[in-house]
């Protein structure tokens, strides 16, 4: 098992617990105004990975939707006493989750492969050198590793 497969992380009450089955398939830290505002942040850190990967050790958390910007289905998923949000699913798309990194007993663990919709990142925040960043999407083909575009094929086969 690699340092990324067999993460851990939960909620800030302890009541939701989580592991994850294997790496994500690649991490976004996203600068958009959605997150921000559902994260009271400058950006949020998700790790998407398909759902049937995370095994849920304790606890329920509970999908709260949430508006967006684009129109599209964005659901929460919180702990059902502190409100900590531990995931999303985004599109409506129930086989994979984003994982907040935050919530990782370690979250140093996962670093962002990439920065988007970057066009609206406050303008303090200072992205590093090296790591890839877009104005607003970009394309999963050219950007993901080959391990990764593969899960993701059979994730949506």
């Amino acid at each position: 098992m690699n340092e990324k497969e067999g993460l851990e992380g939960g909620c800030a009450c302890g009541a939701v617990r989580y592991r994850l089955g294997s790496a994500p398939m690649f991490v976004h830290c996203c600068h958009c105004r959605d997150c921000q505002r559902q994260t009271g942040s400058a950006f949020v850190i998700n790790a998407l990975i398909e759902t049937g990967r995370i095994a849920l050790l304790q606890g329920d958390p509970v999908p709260v939707a949430v508006p967006t910007d684009s129109g599209r289905p964005h659901r929460i998923f919180r702990c059902p006493s502190c409100q900590t949000a531990v995931w999303s699913e985004y599109g409506g798309i129930a086989k994979l989750r984003f994982v907040r990194v935050g919530t990782l007993d370690d979250p140093a663990a996962l670093e962002p492969d990439v920065h988007i919709y970057v066009r609206s990142k406050l303008s303090w925040v200072r992205l590093p050198q090296g790591t890839p960043a877009f104005e607003a999407y970009y394309s999963t083909k050219e950007l993901w590793p080959p391990e990764s575009l593969e899960r993701r094929r059979a994730l949506f086969a």
